[in-house]
């Protein structure tokens, strides 16, 4: 789920987008100067910024505001709903990207706005577009923000997590692999992360199984696909980063997309 290393390119286009992604489907880094609103209305939507790597599965809204450089990448087939937002009205919203656990009326007023037929500008476009922000200025954020380096050599080690997050590998493995000493890297995930190599890989894998929880993955396969030594334990965690069972953030998710 790590961003690419490709120049981001400014995109002028402010219509609202509604289409299909495949599975695994990249859009490349990209900013422009109204905000931006993305909602899956099925599968799941991931964005990677300079700063931090967001999953909005199920029930959530994407929030990235003006000039923040962002690519994405699609998992399950993802019916995507994109919705820019006018700079003025960006102001209400967080000054960072964000996600949101979305109400009934925020979901029912963004898929109202995103397949209606009439221009964006159109006046009910506009009472839509103000419906939701209220709404989204009001809700829940996720808080599994996943940070990303700044550094190489830091970067280089969580590249290799970003593909193979199961991965049991120790730092001092990880280190060696990639040329750092294991307590070099210590210190950089501390300062250029605020946190341990343990805390960063169990979020990334907490990311993860948000999505394989949403896609219909069973509890159990979860915590062994992405390296748990047994259920326990991955319950354990995703409750106290999530703040709700693994089973039950499956079976809402589940029921979402009904």
């Amino acid at each position: 789920m790590a961003g690419g290393a490709q120049e981001a390119v400014f995109w002028t286009d402010d219509s609202p987008v509604c289409g299909a992604l495949a599975h695994g489907e990249d859009i490349a880094a990209h900013f422009h100067d109204y905000g931006q609103l993305r909602y899956a209305a099925s599968g799941a939507l991931v964005t990677t910024t300079r700063v931090g790597t967001w999953v909005a599965p199920a029930n959530r809204i994407t929030w990235v505001p003006p000039f923040h450089v962002h690519s994405s990448r699609s998992y399950g087939e993802t019916d995507v709903r994109v919705i820019p937002v006018p700079a003025a009205l960006s102001e209400e919203l967080p000054p960072e990207p964000s996600v949101f656990v979305a109400s009934a009326l925020t979901r029912e007023a963004y898929l109202a706005m995103s397949d209606g037929p009439e221009p964006a500008g159109s006046r009910r476009s506009r009472l839509l577009l103000e419906v939701i922000a209220m709404e989204l200025v009001r809700a829940p954020r996720e808080p599994l923000r996943l940070p990303e380096p700044s550094d190489p050599r830091l970067k280089a080690v969580t590249d290799l997590l970003h593909a193979d997050p199961a991965s049991p590998a120790t730092l001092a493995e990880l280190g060696h692999r990639t040329g750092s000493s294991e307590r070099t890297l210590s210190r950089l995930f501390s300062s250029d992360l605020s946190m341990s190599f343990h805390q960063w890989r169990t979020l990334l894998r907490i990311q993860r199984a948000l999505l394989e929880l949403c896609d219909g993955s069973s509890v159990t396969d979860t915590a062994m696909r992405l390296g748990w030594a047994n259920p326990g334990s991955f319950i354990d965690a995703f409750t106290n980063l999530v703040g709700q069972t693994p089973g039950r953030y499956r079976s809402a998710a589940r029921a979402a997309h009904r």
